[in-house]
C-alpha cells in the first residue's frame, strides 16, 4: 500500500484557493486547454509525511505510531492550531516545476507535528520520506508547458493571495493510487 498522512483544509479553503487558481495564468493555460495538471481541489492536501510503499501486515503498527504523534502533538498545545492559505511559490524548474501555496498562521505546530510523525514512524522501523518538511499545498505541475515568466507572474500573484482562516482538526492517513489520475482513501483519522 503506498501511504501517506496529511492535513486537510476545509472545502470553504479550497474553494476561496479554486477561484484564485482560475485567475492566474496557470489557471488560464488550463482553461485554454493546456495541461498545467491543476491539483484537484477535491484531493487538496497538506502532506505531512510520505510513507511510499508499505506492507499490509505493517498497517497496524503505522496506526499506532501516527495515534502517539497525534495524542502527543494535542497534550503539547492549548488548542487547535488555526491555519490559512497563503502566499506561494515553486519547486523544481524546467519540465518539473511545481506551483504551490504558503501555510500561513499557527505553522509550527504543523512542524512539530511532522516532527513527532517522522519521529513515530522511524522509531517503528517504518518507511517515510526523510525531506525537510515544508508545509504547502500543490497547486499545479505546469512543468516547462507554459513560459517561465508566466509561472513567475503566478508566484508574485500568489505574495499577495491571503485564504480565509481555518482549524486543523484532524490528522489523516491516507492510502493513494498512482497514475494519470490518481485516487485517495481515506484509511484512517486522529483528532487534533
Amino acid at each position: 500500500m503506498r501511504l501517506f498522512v496529511a492535513v486537510y483544509p476545509p472545502p470553504e479553503a479550497v474553494d476561496h484557493l479554486t477561484t484564485q487558481v482560475a485567475r492566474l495564468r496557470t489557471g488560464a493555460a488550463a482553461a485554454a486547454g493546456i495541461n498545467v495538471r491543476l491539483a484537484d481541489p477535491a484531493q487538496a492536501h497538506v502532506t505531512l509525511a510520505f510513507l511510499g510503499d508499505v506492507e499490509a501486515d505493517r498497517l497496524v503498527d503505522v496506526e499506532s505510531s501516527l495515534g502517539l504523534a497525534a495524542e502527543w502533538s494535542r497534550d503539547a498545545r492549548a488548542a487547535t492550531p488555526r491555519l490559512r492559505l497563503a502566499g506561494g511559490g515553486t519547486f523544481g524548474q524546467g519540465r518539473f516545476t511545481v506551483l504551490w501555496v504558503d501555510l500561513r498562521g499557527e505553522v509550527e505546530a504543523l512542524v512539530v507535528l511532522a516532527r513527532l510523525v517522522r519521529s513515530r514512524l522511524r522509531n517503528a522501523k517504518l518507511p517515510h520520506d526523510d525531506k525537510p518538511f515544508r508545509p504547502h499545498l500543490t497547486i499545479a505541475r505546469p512543468g516547462d508547458r507554459i513560459p517561465p515568466e508566466d509561472v513567475a507572474a503566478d508566484v508574485e500573484t500568489l505574495h499577495g493571495y491571503q485564504g480565509p482562516a481555518w482549524p486543523a482538526t484532524e490528522m489523516v492517513l491516507m492510502r493513494s493510487h498512482p497514475g494519470p489520475n490518481p485516487t485517495y482513501d481515506r484509511l484512517a483519522a486522529w483528532p487534533l
